[in-house]
């Protein structure tokens, strides 16, 4: 774990509301000059806290109005099998989040899909492909109840 002070914690609160803050608003809301600012955001990149910077992307208004989970039993538990399916899964384009789990599965897939039909074609022609899978339970989302992009960070 990182010590972050109280600027840092400001800092990174900021940062994860409007990644595209301008550097005077950004100074004079943490009433600091460029320069700490700036060797602030570099040390929290260099040690790993700020991971990159994105546009977060409204699935349905670029036609992407399925979301999927899938949970996934593995046949397969040792280290050579798991590193053949994170290499397998990470080539699926399809698949945005990928979690090893406890429980009765192994595996959680969330899916962003177009539609049904290209759904069917994933778990055909893509998920089932993948080595070492021994079973598959998908859940469709009716609705987003609630969906979050930010960390509530405090000391």
């Amino acid at each position: 774990m990182v010590k972050l002070d109280d600027i840092d914690i400001k800092l990174l609160n900021i940062l994860q509301k409007d990644g595209k803050v301008n550097t005077k608003e950004l100074c004079q809301m943490l009433n600091l000059s460029k320069t700490p600012v700036y060797e602030r955001i570099h040390r929290l990149e260099k040690e790993g806290v700020i991971t990159g910077y994105s546009a977060q992307i409204n699935p349905k208004k670029v036609g992407f109005n399925l979301v999927v989970f899938c949970n996934v039993s593995l046949a397969v538990h040792d280290d050579e099998h798991i590193a053949r399916f994170r290499s397998d899964i990470n080539k699926i384009d399809e698949i945005i989040e990928c979690y090893s789990t406890g429980g009765f599965y192994d595996i959680l897939l969330k899916v962003v899909l177009k539609d049904l039909e290209e759904y069917n074609t994933f778990i055909f022609e893509k998920l089932t492909k993948v080595h070492g899978i021994s079973k598959i339970q998908s859940s469709i989302v009716l609705s987003e109840m609630k969906h979050k992009t930010t960390l509530d960070i405090r000391p």
